[in-house]
């Protein structure tokens, strides 16, 4: 079990529109409810988060297709390294 609750906060794209983002953000909150009881019942936190990624991309392959999907999939490590998926940076 883990010592603390995740919380997936400010973890929005800044070019999205206020609607976009508040349910985007509510999404997340719904999320790290799930995440939390599962880790409560003792799931692994690495189990999670590979069912998370497998869900999500199947999700986006179903809804915009394999080269899409791809596509989005090839700019994450520049993503990864600039920190925008870091909860614990510091924003300044």
């Amino acid at each position: 079990m883990a010592d603390t609750k995740h919380q997936f906060a400010a973890a929005m794209a800044h070019d999205s529109s206020d609607a976009d983002r508040d349910e985007r953000q509510a999404a997340l909150e719904y999320l790290a409810g799930a995440w939390n009881t599962a880790e409560d019942e003792g799931v692994e936190t690495l189990a999670l988060a590979h069912a998370a990624l497998f869900a999500a991309l199947a999700t986006f392959v179903r809804n915009h297709g394999e080269e899409a999907t791809a596509l989005l999939v090839d700019g994450l490590p520049e993503r990864i390294r600039a920190g925008e998926y870091n909860l614990e940076r510091q924003l300044q």
